[in-house]
């Protein structure tokens, strides 16, 4: 089994490419926004009950996928509310399970991110919408997107659509066989 984790920052496309790529795999999409939003819903975005409960069935699905032998995709934007070492845990949870995680980096410009940041289809869950917030936030998610592990296959958003950059991810999966 494999958990093909897409991350990148905001507005680098980390939605559509999953749901491309879930298209061409009939892989499940487990993105981040899931649980976001529904644990948002209840407490307040960084509460310590936010990100202690975001964590917890971040990890119960992981653990669970990896213990039925599910594979799935899973799209993360690193930001200061969750610790360093979360995709550290994902992948000795999944591993633990015999399964293996699959990272995929997504990069865009900060022009480019701007550019995309206040799409109306951004709406669609509670994602960062606003230029303002996100200039005020850039160093933070910066120094989030450092601290992730080296990423088995690296995406500029920009210079390749959506549907290419899930048959790329596709390609990495069928290059190694999965443990």
């Amino acid at each position: 089994m494999e958990i093909v984790f897409i991350f990148g920052p905001a507005a680098a496309g980390k939605l559509t490419v999953g749901r491309e790529l879930a298209t061409l795999s009939g892989l499940p999409l487990f993105h981040n926004h899931l649980v976001v939003d529904a644990v948002a819903s209840v407490f307040p975005f960084g509460s310590d009950s936010f990100i202690r409960l975001r964590e917890d069935f971040w990890m119960q699905t992981f653990r669970e996928a990896a213990r039925l032998g599910q594979s799935l995709i899973f799209t993360f934007a690193p930001e200061a509310t969750v610790d360093a070492g979360f995709p550290d845990r994902v992948r000795s949870t999944v591993e633990s399970f015999g399964g293996q995680v699959r990272f995929v980096a997504l990069a865009v410009s900060p022009e480019e991110q701007e550019r995309r940041i206040d799409n109306p289809t951004r709406s669609e869950f509670g994602k960062l919408r606003s230029p303002e917030l996100l200039r005020s936030l850039r160093r933070e998610f910066q120094d989030s997107l450092a601290a992730m592990p080296a990423a088995d296959l690296s995406i500029d958003t920009e210079t390749c659509d959506p549907r290419r950059a899930a048959e790329h991810i596709l390609e990495l999966l069928s290059a190694r066989p999965p443990r």
